[in-house]
């Protein structure tokens, strides 16, 4: 199944009135769950996965860990009602470039077209190129190579032509 594919799944799901979708095909398996606003993605293989794992008993008392709370993303300094937002199809790490020693596929104020790759988001040790899907210009690169961004996260602002 291709990442757009799976793009347009997602946000079938996300505006339908369905709780759970489940898509099996050629031994893959695709699922998705929404609960209390939020949408899980979980994909599996049908291989099996044998692990032995020693099982050990829960100690009586477990101390309570409070998480602060993650920094809000810099506010930009761009007028965004007339951009294009290129957003994450996924939850992984970003990527500039194809890797370390490469160029940049994008810089800002560069010309793109809707073919364009833009970036990489590592999701489980695969590499998804994303395309721009729109023609237009770089205006701003919100985040850093090597951030990890979630899915529906803005990448990019495009001025489209």
């Amino acid at each position: 199944m291709k990442v757009q594919e799976i793009r347009e799944l997602i946000k079938l799901v996300d505006q339908s009135g369905i709780e759970e979708f489940v898509f099996e095909s050629a031994g893959s398996k695709l699922k998705m769950k929404k609960s209390t606003g939020t949408t899980t993605y979980a994909a599996a293989s049908e291989a099996p996965i044998e692990k032995s794992v020693p099982v050990q008993e829960a100690p009586k008392s477990v101390p309570v860990v409070q998480e602060a709370p993650a920094p809000e993303a810099p506010k930009s300094a761009v007028d965004e009602s007339n951009l294009h937002k290129i957003i994450s199809p996924m939850v992984g790490t970003f990527y500039q470039s194809p890797s370390p020693d490469a160029d940049v596929y994008v810089k800002l104020g560069e010309k793109i077209n809707a073919e364009s790759v833009v970036c990489i988001v590592e999701a489980m040790k695969l590499f998804n190129e994303i395309e721009a899907e729109v023609d237009g210009e770089i205006v701003e690169i919100l985040v850093k190579d090597g951030q990890l961004v979630e899915y529906g996260q803005p990448l990019f602002l495009v001025k489209p032509e």
